[in-house]
């Protein structure tokens, strides 16, 4: 069973036991949350889109560690007037371990 999740604005293909990288979380490592924004779920055959998100579907995780990412330059120059700015970022990021994934109950049609 898999599911696709949306946080920080992006959307992740998740299953059980996974480590992901997402925006940062509030929380220190070895804390629990929830991501209740499913959009899909798929098991086998199976499958559950939401619209928007998928009725009483969760996916639990554990915070691992807070990280940062890779240095990203900035870099803008203007031709024949000695102008130039190089600015550097690096994103916070956390790394969530993926304990499981809550379907919820069948939505009766």
């Amino acid at each position: 069973m898999f599911a696709v999740i949306k946080t920080g604005g992006k959307q992740y293909k998740v299953a059980a036991e996974d480590e992901i990288t997402v925006m940062t979380l509030a929380g220190e490592p070895g804390d629990k949350v929830t991501f209740g924004e499913v959009l899909a779920l798929f098991d086998g055959d199976e499958s559950r889109i939401g619209a928007p998100h998928v009725e009483g579907a969760s996916v639990e995780g554990t915070i691992v560690a807070h990280r940062r990412g890779p240095k990203v330059y900035a870099f803008k120059k203007r031709r024949r007037k000695n102008s130039r700015r190089k600015r550097g970022h690096k994103q916070d990021l956390t790394v969530v371990k993926i304990a499981g994934i809550q379907a919820g109950a069948a939505k009766a049609s």
